[in-house]
């Protein structure tokens, strides 16, 4: 593995061919500048050859002086790199299907006029002094001697690095290790990974492209993307700096709020369970987890809350126990003895199957004074979820 890893983002190209999804070009530059400011080195920000409003949301991008090199999708032709150069950008990814399945059932061609189209057109885009990418759609599915034919041949052409497109998500972490890792021994250029997630292994096989020696990796918010979309930004660099040890620079607190910007640009909310950024990814209602969790916040969590800004929360529910109960009362001024906490237990697990939702402040005191008969006390202003520093 290299020191550092370079994040490209592409969610505002990728991320925005997820059914359904479309940018306005506020949206899109309000997005940008959230992963600009958190320190996302390389942004993919659309496609010129759509047409004219396209060209147009990617000028405004450009023209925001942003620190993040910003980079296009365009075919392997010299009509798409002229669109793209007409939008200011100095970086472009051209892309060509280079697995056989591709190569003759949807191109109808064969490897040579792969590789004559290719080369034709990154020699075109170097002549124009620009940053290039080639990316080898479908290379999960391509013979391993024919990316290893591409990759000696762009190197020489002045390509600057390939990108390894898993674009079915058919790939497992072993299988990308192993085929990374012979790329990277084999190739003289950098390699990326730009992973898809139908098979729920996409942040996995970024890990594992990085760990081969992947010096950049693809990612979007949200693993918003095509289909069951692409390996999340926030997962990779959660999971790079954690389990890799190598630092990605990211401004981690900022994500969460790129996540919801995302979110509500796309009309694909956050899942609850989300890694990262999912609104319960910190909170805790089994009893034995709460009870682990007050005594050491490490307990049950893979790393601290407050790296992205957030904070532990205990909730009451149907496996909350006695301690979470009596730490939950006690935060609402009420001390228990444990005769009444045990009585109170089952209640508040009945109540919490009826409604099918954690108990609120007001449910619990509703459950002391249906248990004890005492008039309730106010809840107003008090907090059942408790956030642990």
């Amino acid at each position: 593995m290299g020191e550092a890893i370079i994040l490209s983002d592409t969610t505002l190209r990728d991320g925005e061919q997820a059914p359904g999804v479309a940018f306005t070009a506020e949206e899109k530059r309000a997005i940008a500048v959230i992963l600009d400011t958190a320190g996302v080195p390389e942004l993919e920000v659309g496609t010129p050859a759509m047409g004219r409003e396209e060209q147009e949301d990617i000028c405004s991008l450009v023209e925001m002086g942003l620190s993040a090199r910003m980079l296009t999708w365009n075919r392997a032709l010299e009509k798409d790199i002229d669109a793209s150069l007409a939008c200011g950008i100095q970086a472009v990814d051209i892309s060509i299907p280079v697995s056989d399945l591709h190569i003759q059932r949807k191109l109808r061609r064969d490897r040579a006029w792969v590789k004559e189209r290719l080369l034709r057109a990154v020699a075109y885009a170097k002549e124009h002094d620009l940053y290039v990418c080639a990316g080898l759609e479908d290379a999960s599915r391509a013979e391993t001697g024919f990316l290893l034919e591409l990759a000696e041949m762009l190197g020489r052409e002045g390509c600057d690095r390939i990108r390894f497109c898993d674009t079915a998500g058919i790939f497992d972490p072993f299988t990308t290790l192993e085929r990374i890792r012979l790329l990277v021994w084999n190739s003289p250029l950098p390699i990326e990974m730009h992973a898809h997630n139908d098979l729920g292994l996409a942040t996995a096989n970024a890990l594992a492209a990085v760990r081969a020696g992947a010096t950049f990796v693809s990612t979007t918010v949200n693993g918003l993307g095509e289909r069951a979309g692409n390996a999340a930004l926030e997962e990779v660099v959660l999971g790079v700096e954690h389990l890799l040890g190598i630092p990605t620079g990211i401004d981690k607190p900022l994500l969460v709020e790129l996540a919801d910007r995302v979110a509500w640009a796309s009309g694909r909310p956050i899942p609850p369970g989300k890694p990262v950024v999912g609104e319960m990814v910190f909170s805790h209602e089994s009893g034995l987890h709460v009870d682990g969790i007050l005594k050491d916040s490490q307990t049950y969590q893979a790393f601290d809350p407050a790296e992205v800004g957030r904070q532990h929360r205990l909730l009451i529910g149907k496996h909350s126990g006695t301690h979470a109960l009596d730490h939950a009362l006690r935060q609402l001024g009420i001390h228990p003895s444990r005769e009444v906490l045990r009585c109170l237990v089952p209640l508040v697990r009945a109540r919490a199957t009826e409604l099918k939702r954690p108990l609120s402040s007001e449910d619990i005191l509703e459950l002391w004074e249906e248990l004890l008969g005492e008039p309730r006390m106010p809840a107003r202003g008090l907090r059942l979820v408790r956030s642990l520093p």
